[in-house]
């Protein structure tokens, strides 16, 4: 039964290949492949090239479609792109934060600028390229890493009824190769003898264009004998995956986690403490009704069994009050403890979760359903697995040139293939022309003439050709001129091709097609890019936002352990170490929880506008330093952005300047504050020090003020004392002398010593 349900799912999608590479589908990929060809310089068929040979035209091309394909090429991955995280609410935010960094990551080890250059090259000469989202299981030790590759676009079959951009509504996509059996041996060794018995491929299912059948050279023509490594034939086997949007059931449930034992005697102890108190305050509580039962009893309000039954009731009220509030502290304990957990199951796993613990524990369950894509791989007629991808949405991405509302789009090569025809034409009638005016033809009549001798000299400088008697002589065959208008179909030619692809000359360094002044220069390039960036804005970034959120999803589906991310920064000199999922652990040691837990974050991607494109350096700068001379910005940033050889140095030197240059003005401005303190110290000093001469002089004068003041004090108080003195003895000689002249008067001799003292 099992062999017989992998039979009909490996028919299933063999028959499905074969209704999706439809008549439509077909007619798409011819086109898109025969500006392929173009693209590659392959524009003749064989066919063509053997006509032209054989009417002696030549078979060089001119191509114009290479440079312009470069040149689109150029504008859009100029730059890496670059996404940012948006967290759902404030617990998400630090991983958001962490997701560009990953992402970041999940490019560099994708080698993901290389992968864009060629889904973009896809995209303009093919119509699409495809960006496929996968996880490699084996790498980093078998957790896996998230890988950004490429697919061949002819190789992917979409859903015909699909109209969305991102093939979002697409019932199924479908990826088919052809590849040896023993390159498949190696790729899905667990599946080796599965495709060791698989059936052969059909010779139809590799014809990639309309000019397979053709000998020309094929760049992509598959070889009819593949070998393996011992050397002997091998076969190619039909290889297919098929991704198909199915409905799974999922369980959305609520259950609660109860305490554990530990947790349970925990709480009975603490409620056993609680109860105490409560205990002690209802038995008062029972004494004062007692009491007051008492008091009425014996004040013969109530008979004595009235107070027997009471106190029956008093007693079994405060027991039961007692249980109750015991078994209610327990309960609201139990809850707080306990907690309600919520996850999401498929159904399947419900039901076997139903039939155990879970069935007691459950509190809801809430029954949806979520699309998700399903891959079945089949090699040749056998079928080997299936699985359910993360994510909601298909793991191919898209990136069209010209979306037509259809799962077959239109490239920037299919206008032009029409020009460049035109273009080789037309330079091959000019060339064959000129050919045929340079080596002459000649009409003559049979035997006039020895056609050997002729065609060995007709053309050689100053050769004599003879001519037989009796015949006329051979007559010049001139080419008919061709019209003027062939050169200018030829410039009008390459105009169109300029204007249908919107990549002018001047944008390729044409120096005759750009404008003269610089402003003139940068107006060029400003509107010369706009039919670029509006491919930008409305197909290229909307596919890169969306490959974003793809990523996101795989990434974490697949980084749920803990992991260290090694960054290298821009300047390829700094690395930057992100850790997720950082288990958290409790004081005993227990795993509780993680930080940065990367998985179940919730947080939208969204693709920074404008990250991959050129910037015009030479504006650029010119707009750095009008900003300079403003002062909005510094010398530094100007340096960042230019184009000089160790800018890093130079810069660091100019730091070490800056360093140097403001230590010596601050130094300078220490001296000149020094020299102004020191002037203003001079200054109060000279000032003190004549206030200090004025006050000595002044000191001095009043000294010799108070020295002549004292000493005029002092002879005056001499003087009197002098005077005093004299006038003491004065009157002491005045009272001898009366005291004598009253003696000698007494004695006689008054009157001879009155005459003997006369003057």
């Amino acid at each position: 039964m099992a062999k017989q349900t992998a039979k009909t799912k490996a028919d299933r999608v063999r028959d499905l290949y074969v209704n999706l590479n439809g008549a439509s589908r077909q007619r798409w990929e011819k086109i898109n492949q025969q500006g392929h060809d173009f693209y590659l310089d392959n524009q003749l068929t064989q066919e063509e090239s053997e006509t032209l040979e054989r009417q002696g035209m030549p078979t060089f091309t001119i191509n114009r479609i290479i440079p312009i394909v470069e040149m689109l090429n150029f504008y859009v991955t100029a730059n890496q792109p670059r996404w940012q995280a948006v967290g759902a609410e404030g617990s998400d935010v630090d991983v958001a934060n962490v997701h560009a960094d990953v992402a970041d990551y999940i490019w560099y080890e994708s080698d993901g600028q290389s992968k864009f250059s060629q889904v973009i090259n896809d995209a303009a000469t093919k119509s699409v390229g495809y960006f496929k989202i996968s996880v490699d299981a084996h790498s980093d030790r078998g957790l896996g890493e998230v890988r950004v590759d490429t697919v061949e676009p002819f190789d992917v079959f979409i859903d015909p009824k699909s109209r969305d951009i991102f093939y979002r509504d697409a019932a199924y996509i479908m990826v088919h190769k052809v590849i040896p059996q023993s390159h498949l041996q190696k790729i899905f060794p667990e599946y080796a003898t599965k495709i060791k018995n698989a059936g052969e491929t059909e010779r139809d299912n590799y014809s990639y264009s309309q000019k397979a059948e053709g000998g020309d050279f094929q760049y992509k023509d598959v070889i009819d004998e593949t070998f393996d490594y011992f050397g002997e034939e091998d076969r190619r086997l039909d290889y297919y995956e098929m991704y198909e949007k199915i409905k799974i059931p999922y369980m959305n449930v609520f259950y609660r986690i109860e305490p554990t034992p530990e947790e349970i005697s925990k709480i009975r102890a603490q409620v056993d403490i609680e109860m105490e108190a409560i205990q002690k305050e209802l038995q008062v509580k029972m004494q004062e009704t007692i009491l007051q039962l008492n008091q009425q009893l014996q004040a013969g309000n109530i008979i004595e069994e009235r107070f027997t039954l009471e106190l029956e009731k008093l007693e079994k009220q405060t027991e039961q009050q007692i249980i109750q509030t015991r078994e209610q502290k327990i309960s609201q304990a139990m809850e707080a403890v306990s907690r309600v957990e919520n996850n999401v199951v498929s159904e399947k796993e419900f039901k076997v979760l139903m039939k155990g613990e879970l069935k007691n524990s459950l509190i809801d369950a809430i029954k949806f359903y979520e699309a998700r894509i399903k891959l079945t791989c089949v090699i040749g007629d056998t079928f080997m697995y299936e699985a359910v991808l993360p994510g909601l949405e298909y793991p191919i991405v898209p990136i069209h040139y010209k979306w037509t509302g259809t799962p077959y789009p239109m490239s920037a090569v299919a206008p032009l293939v029409g020009k460049q025809q035109e273009l080789n034409k037309a330079h091959q009638l000019m060339i064959h022309n000129a050919s045929l005016g340079s080596s002459l033809r000649y009409l003559y009549q049979e035997g006039s003439i020895d056609e050997d001798y002729w065609e060995r000299y007709a053309s050689a400088p100053g050769a004599l050709l003879p001519v037989r008697q009796g015949f006329e002589a051979p007559s010049i065959v001139q080419p008919a001129p061709i019209s003027t208008a062939f050169a200018n179909i030829v410039e009008l030619g390459k105009t169109d091709m300029e204007y249908l692809a919107g990549i002018y000359s001047s944008m390729q360094g044409d120096i005759q097609a750009q404008h003269d002044t610089f402003k003139g220069l940068l107006a060029n390039d400003e509107y010369g890019t706009r039919r670029v960036k509006t491919w930008m804005k409305n197909s290229v970034e909307p596919s890169l936002q969306h490959l974003g959120e793809v990523v996101r999803d795989y990434a974490q589906a697949t980084y749920k352990s803990n992991k260290v991310f090694r960054i290298v920064e821009p300047n390829n000199e700094n690395i930057k170490d992100v850790e997720v999922n950082i288990i958290q652990y409790n004081k005993y040691g227990d795993a509780i929880g993680k930080f940065f837990d990367y998985e179940t974050a919730k947080f939208d991607v969204r693709l920074i506008a404008g990250s991959t494109m050129p910037v015009n350096r030479w504006a650029y700068l010119k707009e750095l330093m009008e900003m300079l001379k403003l002062g909005i910005v510094d010398d530094i940033a100007v340096l960042a952005e230019a184009d000089i050889k160790g800018k890093d140095k130079i810069a660091q030197r100019k730091s070490q300047m800056a360093q140097m240059r403001q230590a010596l003005e601050k130094a300078q401005q220490e001296i000149k504050e020094g020299k102004g303190t020191i002037e203003t110290l001079s200054r109060q000093l000279v000032q003190a020090g004549i206030k200090d001469k004025q006050r000595m002089v002044e000191h001095d004068m009043r000294k010799q003020l108070l020295d002549t003041s004292a000493k005029l004090k002092g002879d005056t108080a001499v003087a009197r004392a002098n005077q005093d003195l004299q006038n003491e003895r004065s009157k002491d000689m005045q009272r001898n002398q009366e005291k004598e002249f009253k003696q000698l008067v007494q004695n006689g001799l008054a009157e001879k010593k009155e005459g003997n003292n006369l003057p």
